[in-house]
């Protein structure tokens, strides 16, 4: 069995490495570019001969069969293609062409975490809309063999769904779909976020005894359309971009996407909000990732504002792990070690002390491996090859990243600065130093939810005005379903071989929102990907500002499923809203036309802000050292279920802050009836790298509709 998995692993290492190269053109000139034409348009020619023949017109010494590697033609009109650099410019110039750009890498971004959230194995459910719902995942594929997948007791999947089952043998329960050659999942990443939104029930799943529990996603009877589209190396915006035009043509309902850019780009430059904009256009919510380039301030590379977009923060499980060295002393830190302590068996403990060329503490570049083989090493600077040197383990300081356990090849454990200069001192003043990595723990957090350290921050880059992250959910510490050629870590020495592993990011964060609307959806399947993503948003659990988080962080709050059911009130919006969203944004008429494929256009009477979209949110980006006041327009819609009801605005805002709702009371007399109303906000000078926060409430006696306002500056 272990023979056999090791040449799985190494085909599938073969396999992308082939399929990295292959995307490159053989004139080293040439890259992929994508080119986006929006909606579909009627044509002389079919959109394949029509995306053939614009290239036939731009393309020197080269065919356009040879330079063309998608079409997109499904769901949107587009194509990725290898162009040079002039040809990219000739064709942005051409009529019909809304964009044109590079295709890039994008990065990849549980037994207790759904109880954590108030949300039970034996929740109220809807099982028959719930088993019609379809999740679109859009990953590393998936581990169809895994328990968390079984499609036993599970009807064919409905009429609705259009797709089709590529090279893997399928069941009830999905497809799995859209690769080439395979849609098998060699990383673990794809099976692990896959079950965590709709996994089945598994009992007595753990990682070497970590986290035991009953492993199971929020609905674990809806369908999976799982499309391949990332490897070794990344995912493509190319494959991102074919993922979504066949998830929107195949019928899914909701588009799960666990992936994002290093930074946040321009949304027509931005594969997954291009995709995501045609999704919502279908009635398709896409839930997105934050990003892990946290804590600092701006990195949340995901902010359309027609996807629902996830920050990540703890639950009330933490694994911690110790060392002790000689002395008999015990440092406490975090880690996913699955080593059996062993008692007795001490190894020797060393300090990279550094050289001219060489940072103490820097186990980067080793000179020779002689001087760490068979040693635990203390280090504050690592890279994955010293763990192809025969170490006994590794000590990391680190004082950023203590609230999140990383899993290695060997016994590891990440302690404080404070921590790390005790045991620098004990190696220093002990003739022959040894130390012990235990096995990891768990452990009780009462601090439980907060902000990961790594979970990427807003304000919005693209559009300040409209909040980013939107929600916040778990992302450290997760247990669920892995592929079974996947290494543990992530690192191909690393020979370990399991059914369930423990992971962090944003993109754990991410399947636990998709899960949730998912849940929603099925019990109300007609709601607009908006009035999901607004009963989700008002009903999430309050979260509050510290030295470590705060509204541009963790957005609306904690996710709260069970009462995004019933929210009462919903902030409503459609591809129209969006469209006059983007036309205060200063977009351009014509490019909108070709996006939508109608006769939307740019309200000439209109003086609107972005801060008129109907969102759950409220955000206002103001000039430090300056007085400041705006408003937001709202409208609401009743769908609290009683037919005659009022509801009574409170609001709670920072000292700083003068926030007043006009009208302050709403009066309803039928279902799906709307009322509108305004918010203001003005304040005196805040300063700079500052946040204000507000909120709205509004209540019948029954529901909470929660609005968080943030006031910020740079």
């Amino acid at each position: 069995m272990t023979s056999l998995l090791s040449h799985l692993v190494s085909l599938a290492f073969f396999i992308s490495f082939i399929l990295l190269f292959s995307s490159a053109s053989s004139n080293e000139e040439r890259k992929i570019y994508i080119v986006y034409m929006g909606a579909q348009h009627s044509s002389q020619y079919p959109t394949y001969e029509l995306h053939l023949n614009l290239l036939k017109e731009i393309l020197v010494n080269c065919s356009p069969s040879e330079s063309l590697v998608y079409s997109y033609q499904r769901s949107f009109s587009g194509f990725a293609a290898k162009l040079s650099i002039d040809e990219a410019e000739k064709l942005n110039e051409m009529e019909g062409i809304i964009s044109v750009f590079p295709s890039k890498t994008l990065k990849l971004r549980t037994t207790r975490s759904w109880d954590f959230l108030n949300f039970p194995q034996r929740v109220s459910r809807n099982p028959a809309l719930e088993s019609d719902i379809i999740i679109g995942m859009i990953d590393t594929g998936i581990w169809p063999e895994s328990k968390s997948f079984s499609g036993q007791g599970l009807r064919p999947p409905p009429r609705k769904w259009k797709g089709a089952c590529v090279n893997m043998t399928c069941n009830n329960l999905g497809d799995y779909m859209l690769s080439e050659p395979s849609p098998r999942d060699f990383q673990g990443h794809g099976t692990h976020t896959a079950s965590t939104a709709a996994g089945r029930t598994v009992s007595h799943a753990n990682l070497y005894g970590l986290a035991k529990g009953m492993a199971r996603g929020a609905v674990p009877s809806a369908r999976l359309a799982v499309y391949k589209v990332c490897w070794l190396f990344g995912c493509t915006d190319q494959d991102v971009l074919a993922a979504f035009d066949d998830a929107i043509s195949d019928g899914v309902d909701i588009i799960s996407l666990s992936v994002g850019g290093d930074i946040a780009a321009d949304y027509f430059q931005d594969p997954i909000a291009i995709g995501a904009f045609h999704a919502m256009a279908n009635g398709i919510l896409t839930s997105t990732a934050a990003g892990n380039a946290g804590p600092y301030r701006g990195t949340v590379s995901n902010v359309a504002p027609w996807t629902l977009v996830a920050a990540a923060s703890s639950i009330d499980r933490h694994i911690i792990d110790k060392v002790v060295t000689g002395n008999h002393v015990s440092t406490l830190g975090a880690s996913v070690n699955t080593f059996a302590t062993k008692n007795m068996n001490d190894h020797p403990l060393i300090y990279m002390q550094g050289n001219a060329t060489i940072l103490p503490g820097d186990c980067t570049a080793l000179p020779d491996i002689n001087i760490v083989k068979g040693k635990i090493v203390l280090c504050k600077y690592f890279s994955d090859e010293i763990f192809s040197t025969g170490i006994k383990g590794l000590i990391f300081i680190d004082d950023s990243s203590l609230d999140v356990s990383d899993l290695y090849p060997v016994p590891f454990i990440t302690v404080s600065s404070l921590d790390g200069l005790n045991l620098l001192s004990y190696i220093n003043n002990t003739k022959n130093p040894v130390a012990n990595i235990h096995k990891s723990e768990e452990v009780f957090d009462s601090e439980a939810p907060l902000v990961a350290s790594f979970s990427s921050r807003g304000p919005n880059t693209i559009t300040p005005d409209i909040l980013k992250p939107d929600i916040s959910a778990p992302g450290i510490d997760i247990l669920a379903a892995w592929s079974r050629v996947a290494p543990v870590s992530g690192i191909i020495n690393d020979t370990r071989v399991v059914k369930y592993n423990i992971i962090s990011g944003t993109s754990m964060a991410c399947p636990h929102v998709t899960g949730a609307a998912a849940y929603v959806k099925s019990f109300h399947p007609n709601w607009s990907p908006a009035a999901i993503m607004s009963a989700l948003m008002t009903t999430a659990k309050p979260m509050y500002p510290s030295a470590r988080q705060d509204e541009l962080s963790y957005g609306a709050g904690q996710l709260n499923p069970v009462k995004a059911v019933d929210p009462g009130l919903v902030y409503d919006a459609g591809a129209s809203d969006y469209v006059q969203m983007l036309c205060n944004s200063a977009y351009n008429e014509t490019m909108i036309k070709m996006v939508t494929g109608d006769a939307s256009s740019c309200s000439g009477s209109s003086n609107g802000t972005v801060r008129d979209l109907n969102y759950p949110s409220m955000a206002l980006h103001v000039k430090s050292g300056k007085a400041f006041a705006a408003k937001f327009l709202r409208t609401v819609t009743n769908v609290g279920g009683a037919r005659r009801c009022r509801y009574k605005a409170e609001v709670w805002a920072n000292h700083r802050l003068n926030v007043a709702v006009n009208p302050s009371k709403l009066k309803f007399s039928e279902l799906k009836e709307k009322r509108q109303f305004t918010v203001s906000v003005s304040g005196g000078p805040l300063p700079g790298n500052s946040t204000a926060p507000a909120m709205v409430i509004w209540s019948d006696g029954k529901h909470q509709v929660r609005s968080v306002m943030v006031v910020y500056t740079d």
